[in-house]
């Protein structure tokens, strides 16, 4: 597995990393504890490096499964873990909160779960209104003094947001949706993390698993999977969507690789301090990923995907009005 560099201050990972929150959250039942460890350590021998989770995940119990999937191979690794959400009682998110001293107490609940003495990649998982982003990031500048926390992170934030809390404190990477389908932060996002030295982490580089082309308009999901109240995922959306699918599945079939894996080759051949994180649930979704770090896309073959989908209005919004009002603060 090739190697990237997110931020400024050296945080090499491999070129792909492993989003972990479909094993324990959001996509339905939850995978079993030993087979996700499984998943978990199987992406570690294949090259992967870089792994994805938050206390919001589950809450709290994906942070663990990381805690005790990568225990023997902690310190060759880079685990990035997120704080921002109020966490409830009965284990439902009650809005942002990223005052200083909620900060504070997530990395330390984090580290215990985590089994570690250090979050390498500390992320604000949403923007909270009522906190400036100063104090977020001055909050996070403590406990990079303390030795706690390796680098700031944000996701899903707006230009002035980053800028503000980079101001204060180095931003190594910003975490945002970005694939074919979803290629708003070419508009600022991408050239403000140039200008500043910021590396980009995709989430869902495969549209939530719509661009592998394993999922149509008839395709049902689980009740409790957060797909049933994407807008972009309705039935209707799906069949006009399927266009995208289609020209993504043609360029694949021509070089003789999957979707996914044209999918994912295309974020690679964005920018050098791009770096996706799929996730998935089996092992053969994995080493397909995976599979895409040795494709090779041409300049034109780039300028090719890019042509085709931008012929294409994609239907649906990407979250509903609820989620939506959270992002791009």
């Amino acid at each position: 597995m090739k190697t990237r560099t997110l931020g400024k201050n050296g945080l090499k990972v491999s070129a792909l990393g492993l989003g972990c929150m479909g094993l324990s959250h959001g996509y339905g039942t939850p995978t079993d504890l030993p087979d996700a460890i499984k998943l978990i350590r199987a992406a570690f021998d294949r090259g992967v490096t870089f792994f994805d989770t938050a206390e919001a995940y589950g809450p709290f119990k994906n942070e663990a499964l990381l805690g005790e999937a990568l225990a023997p191979m902690r310190d060759r690794v880079v685990i990035a873990t997120k704080f921002g959400f109020k966490i409830n009682a009965n284990g439902a998110q009650a809005g942002v909160d990223s005052q200083p001293e909620h900060i504070r107490a997530v990395a330390d609940a984090s580290l215990l779960r985590l089994r570690t003495d250090r979050i390498d990649l500390f992320y604000q998982h949403r923007v909270d209104p009522a906190v400036p982003m100063e104090d977020v990031a001055g909050a996070v500048q403590e406990l990079i003094r303390a030795g706690k926390v390796k680098h700031f992170g944000l996701s899903e934030a707006g230009v002035d947001s980053i800028r503000r809390a980079h101001a204060v404190q180095p931003v190594t990477a910003l975490q945002s949706e970005y694939s074919l389908w979803w290629r708003e932060p070419e508009q600022e996002i991408l050239p403000a993390c140039e200008e500043l030295g910021i590396g980009f982490v995709p989430f869902s580089p495969l549209g939530r698993g719509f661009l592998t082309g394993a999922i149509n308009a008839t395709t049902a999901f689980e009740p409790k999977d957060f797909r049933n109240i994407i807008p972009r995922f309705s039935p209707e959306a799906r069949q006009a969507n399927q266009r995208l699918v289609d020209v993504i599945g043609q360029v694949a079939a021509e070089k003789k690789v999957t979707s996914a894996q044209i999918a994912l080759a295309w974020l690679l051949a964005q920018q050098p301090w791009i770096v996706p994180i799929p996730g998935t649930t089996k092992l053969h979704r994995l080493e397909e990923n995976l599979g895409a770090a040795a494709v090779e896309l041409t300049a034109a073959e780039t300028r090719r995907i890019r042509d085709s989908v931008e012929a294409i209005s994609v239907q649906g919004d990407r979250y509903p009005a609820h989620l939506q009002a959270r992002v791009g603060r």
